[in-house]
């Protein structure tokens, strides 16, 4: 938040998977945010200002992954740091900014609050963190998760304005986003793999069917949405390994919820609006804004 079948994205499938992208983001009316580009899409070069027959100042991966790896923002230690590493001094290479990729849920509000706010500068301040010890810095790509709130039984027009307003807000400082949806469909070709067919830990499943009684209000039990939950994740997760192969992938849960996440990908965990503080910003209420008795599971 397991040992699952690990999706590559070979050539043509990311091809295909860009393709795909452009031609959404060409009729899509949603303008508030462009859609989340594919790491395995080529990337222009970061000019640095220097001649090109001059040797370039590198930094290590150790160098970048200290600047951000740190209690200041870490909940707990990531999982598989040395891919992390490995991951990072590819990036290095390139000189391509460091990829962070996360889910962003549909909680109680339909309007941007104080609490969204607080997080996105949090995450600003952990991507100043690494601009300070390397000159691309970093880049956080938000999903915003539509097939959960879905699920949750939100109406509609709640989740479209609140993803309108929180995606306007990120992009505007240089964030990007796209929809849960966009990637799941994208991969549906590679990503066939049957949810049913999972074997799903009790422990998660009772842990899920915890948030779900408290926040489910789709159609059925809150032990039958959580299962729903579960397997959409199943697929969810090898989505965003196709999409993003090249990603950190953030989440403000524990450990303890590590089979819903990319199982190719590095995990860090992280605290969400300040240190010492996990609880996710669309759980929380704003006092200028409109509150509803729904949210999201995590």
């Amino acid at each position: 938040m397991s040992n699952e079948c690990i999706l590559c994205a070979s050539d043509s499938e990311s091809t295909r998977f860009e393709q795909h992208r452009m031609n959404h983001e060409a009729a899509s009316d949603a303008a508030f945010h462009p859609p989340c580009s594919p790491d395995a899409a080529p990337r222009q070069s970061v000019k640095t200002g220097r001649q090109s027959n001059q040797p370039k100042a590198t930094v290590s991966a150790e160098t970048v992954l200290r600047s951000f790896n740190t209690w200041a923002f870490k909940r707990e230690q990531p999982a598989d740091p040395q891919l992390m590493s490995r991951m990072i001094s590819e990036l290095i290479a390139l000189g391509d900014p460091v990829s962070f990729v996360l889910y962003w849920g549909k909680g109680p509000r339909c309007r941007l609050g104080e609490p969204d706010i607080e997080c996105l500068e949090y995450l600003g301040a952990l991507a100043q963190r690494v601009r300070d010890a390397y000159k691309p810095g970093a880049v956080f790509k938000l999903i915003f998760t539509d097939t959960h709130a879905e699920l949750n039984g939100h109406a509609p027009h709640g989740v479209g304005e609140y993803f309108a307003e929180v995606g306007a807000y990120a992009v505007e400082r240089g964030f990007e986003t796209c929809f849960l949806s966009e990637l799941t469909r994208s991969a549906a070709a590679v990503a066939e793999c049957a949810a049913n067919q999972e074997i799903v830990p009790e422990e998660t499943l009772e842990r899920l069917s915890v948030s779900a009684r408290k926040w489910y209000r789709g159609d059925g039990t809150a032990g039958q949405g959580a299962l729903k939950y579960y397997q959409m994740n199943m697929i969810e997760k090898r989505a965003v390994e196709l999409a993003f192969p090249r990603s950190i992938f953030v989440t403000f849960n524990g450990s303890d919820l590590r089979s819903l996440f990319p199982d190719a990908l590095p995990i860090f965990y992280m605290y969400s609006l300040r240190r010492g503080f996990s609880v996710k910003p669309w759980f929380l209420p704003a006092p200028e804004a409109g509150n509803s008795e729904r949210g999201d599971l995590p």
